[in-house]
């Protein structure tokens, strides 16, 4: 499902990080009284009126500053943010008051024909005039609506405005799809993969790192099922991302991986698996979506009856924290082991939606816990009285135990190895939640 997108817009200085942090309810965005200290654009969810919303946090705008090449790149990123959002958050200085620079900022909005929300921030004190306030309806943005986005004070009155613009309906993914998401970092052959299951050229192949700007879906239909491929610009590293449209691509590639069932991580054969690899992979990991790690270039690699089984083990330790990814080898160009990827994704995407029985699993738990008793600590023995499954996307089960701490890391991961070698759960991350019960309320 396919969240609408809400970007936080205004000068320096004039509070939208505070607020940012304060409407998706933690501290993300760095907050400093220094203009200009979010220079990238930072995203994150919220969720109002049960509606999931995604917000992006951008740099403060400074028209009459586009000589300074930082300064200017932060306005170019913030026009892209602008131009993906589907309602636009103008953040002005209700304690400074309106400046020429609003009035500049408020015409570039009115042009992009977005839907603005007028936000004066910084009203801290309730129950005052703040006569400053009135002035910016000068602005021609309709009712301003006043905020303290450092006690939270009316930002119900603001998500109330924004949530009048939203679409009236999320857009719902096609159950009968299996959203699968291509990522990885410029040139290791996503587009190519998904020209040749397609069968068609629907995406630009070319050496030049970053062509694919946007996400672009692709469908493919065949034996194995119906599939929406989500081809997304490739990530970078932030030190080598200098032109400015390939900063916001990360975001969309992003969002296409929260869109997803699946995410297929390419790497690159010839060069192996990189930092930028297992940070990439880490986004898909931390989403808790099914992954498959996917060799592309195969072909390109002289090889001998153990050099698949060399890079594996090699894969296996670079990517530790994912060792449940399967990993599959292919050429994109030749189309040798591709098909092997279709199943390889029914698999993963079934076992992230798996359901288990309370019943079975503490069956599964029991078993294990006299196989291995839980440790001690200080003379007091962890007790785990049961456990459930909570929800799917990823498995996540809840523990009750009479204390939390002494439920190791160590011993958590046992329970987890119980549970994927019952019940397989390939390709996708296992979550763990632990409650604390008195043997009172068993």
């Amino acid at each position: 499902m396919s969240k609408p997108v809400v970007a936080l817009v205004g000068r320096p200085n004039v509070g939208k990080s505070t607020l940012f942090n304060k409407l998706i309810g933690k501290r993300v965005s760095i907050v400093d009284d220094t203009p200009g200290v979010t220079r990238d654009r930072v995203y994150g969810e919220c969720e109002w009126r049960n509606r999931k919303i995604s917000l992006i946090d951008t740099g403060g705008i400074e028209p009459y500053k586009n000589n300074d090449v930082i300064l200017s790149g932060m306005q170019h990123q913030v026009q892209l943010a602008i131009d993906f959002a589907d309602v636009v958050v103008f953040v002005v200085d209700g304690k400074q008051g309106m400046v020429s620079t609003d009035k500049e900022i408020a015409s570039m909005l009115v042009k992009s024909g977005k839907p603005i929300v007028l936000c004066v921030n910084k009203l801290d004190n309730i129950g005052t005039e703040d006569y400053d306030f009135y002035e910016f309806y000068n602005l021609g943005l309709g009712d301003p609506v006043k905020v303290s986005s450092v006690h939270g004070h009316g930002t119900g009155d603001l998500l109330d405005e924004v949530f009048d613009y939203l679409p009236e309906n999320e857009f719902e993914e096609d159950s009968s799809k299996v959203q699968v998401a291509i990522i990885g970092k410029p040139n290791v052959g996503k587009s190519s993969l998904i020209n040749y299951v397609s069968g068609q050229e629907r995406s630009i192949v070319s050496d030049i790192a970053g062509t694919t700007r946007d996400t672009i879906d692709t469908v493919v239909e065949n034996k194995h099922g119906i599939y929406n491929f989500i081809d997304t610009a490739g990530i970078r590293r932030k030190s080598k991302v200098s032109e400015k449209i390939e900063k916001y691509s990360v975001i969309r590639a992003k969002l296409a991986i929260e869109r997803s069932d699946v995410c297929v991580i390419m790497i690159d054969a010839t060069e192996g698996a990189t930092e930028q690899d297992t940070k990439i992979a880490g986004l898909a990991h931390e989403a808790g979506k099914a992954c498959i790690v996917v060799v592309n270039k195969w072909d390109l690699i002289e090889k001998d009856d153990k050099t698949m089984d060399k890079y594996k083990k090699k894969l296996k330790e670079d990517f530790l924290f994912m060792s449940y990814a399967p990993v599959i080898f292919i050429s994109a160009k030749t189309g040798k082991r591709v098909e092997g990827i279709f199943e390889t994704i029914n698999k993963v995407a079934e076992s992230n939606s798996m359901r288990i029985s309370t019943g079975v699993l503490n069956d599964i738990l029991s078993r294990a816990v006299v196989k291995t008793p839980p440790p001690t600590h200080k003379g007091k023995r962890l007790k785990i009285y049961y456990m459930t499954e909570v929800s799917v996307k990823p498995p996540t089960f809840v523990f009750f135990v009479n204390k939390a701490e002494l439920f190791h890391f160590s011993y958590q991961h046992y329970i987890e190895n119980n549970l994927r070698k019952v019940f397989g759960f390939q390709g996708t991350p296992i979550r763990f939640i632990i409650r604390e019960k008195s043997d009172r309320e068993i």
